[in-house]
């Protein structure tokens, strides 16, 4: 019996994760179809849940989740921004904001490695860092769609107001989920 118990953790343990990453995909999805009227673009709520997810979950499960998002996206289910009407799958991902999408995935580790065990302030550094990443690969993408003298005007300068606000939202957030977990435990 006493052999079954470790194997039990590490199953348990398994399925927890997996829950908690397809849990933290839900809310992704729940972030990306929330629009708020902005101009000249609305702005959705994808980059708060995902940096609050890393920061949260750490880069692990935080990139775990972030991946499943991706998988049922390029399986065809509607998770992405406007889908389904601007396209599904990887017709999609393979758009104008797939290099944002892929940034997202390697931002999930970046932000949540350099966020573990920080205070408000080094988390909000760790997703500024996240989020140099997700513009850099979305910028670099934008570029075979976009001219590289319209680039800045059409993927950036519309949305680092918004995911500047957003990201101290998650650091505040996922600060305050862990000082409330601190107290619990």
């Amino acid at each position: 019996m006493a052999l079954l118990i470790p194997s039990l953790t590490r199953s348990a343990s398994l399925w927890r994760g997996i829950v908690i990453s397809l849990c933290g995909a839900a809310l992704i999805t729940l972030g990306a179809k929330v629009q708020i009227p902005f101009w000249p673009v609305p702005m959705t709520l994808h980059t708060l849940a995902v940096f609050f997810l890393a920061a949260a979950l750490g880069p692990r499960l935080g990139f775990a989740a972030m991946a499943a998002y991706l998988g049922a996206g390029a399986m065809g289910l509607p998770v992405f921004s406007g889908s389904p009407e601007r396209g599904i799958g990887l017709a999609y991902m393979a758009g104008p904001t797939g290099g944002y999408l892929a940034g997202y995935l390697l931002a999930t580790l970046v932000a949540g490695r350099l966020a573990e065990g920080r205070g408000l302030a080094g988390r909000l550094l760790a997703m500024l860092a996240g989020l140099a990443v997700v513009y850099a690969f979305g910028l670099i993408w934008l570029a075979l769609f976009v001219p590289v003298s319209g680039l800045i005007a059409a993927g950036f300068a519309p949305f680092i107001l918004g995911d500047l606000v957003k990201i101290a939202l998650a650091a505040t957030l996922a600060t305050g989920l862990g000082r409330l977990k601190g107290r619990v435990e």
